[in-house]
């Protein structure tokens, strides 16, 4: 993958698959789980996109719950940063709801808005779907962060 670093944090994918998506690689953890991609679509609804390979599967040959999770827990802080112009923001709750198994291979697709933001709190809802089947719901709260 070849990206261009943003003086906003993002890196601007220039080619492959994900060519004019966006990524994170600033946190370590979401670097090693993904990669993830993300991107505002024309009315403003955050898009993000993952494609499981073996490591993101469990002992069944299903994708793991947790990797589910970690995607639902970034994309929430995605959908926060690319919706509110860059506004950080650490996670206060994740909820979520298991609907669908997730197979190898074939991407996972999350959507979501911001459903109200605070002062300091943003509420966000999302889901997760896989060829065009839900297979996971999740909410969160995020408390806004300033990074200096």
């Amino acid at each position: 993958m070849t990206s261009v670093d943003g003086s906003d944090g993002w890196h601007h994918v220039q080619d492959g698959p994900f060519a004019g998506w966006l990524t994170w690689p600033a946190d370590p953890f979401e670097t090693l789980s993904g990669p993830f991609y993300f991107r505002t679509e024309a009315d403003g609804t955050a898009h993000g996109v993952f494609v499981p390979v073996n490591k993101h599967l469990n002992g069944h040959g299903i994708v793991h719950g947790g990797a589910l999770l970690t995607f639902a827990d970034t994309m929430a802080g995605s959908i926060l940063q690319l919706t509110l112009n860059g506004q950080l923001g650490v996670t206060v709750t994740l909820n979520s709801e298991f609907v669908g198994a997730g197979l190898p291979n074939a991407s996972i697709e999350a959507t979501g808005h911001v459903v109200r933001a605070t002062r300091s709190l943003v509420f966000v809802q999302g889901l997760l779907s896989q060829e065009g089947q839900p297979i996971l719901t999740f909410s969160s709260v995020l408390k806004k962060v300033n990074p200096n």
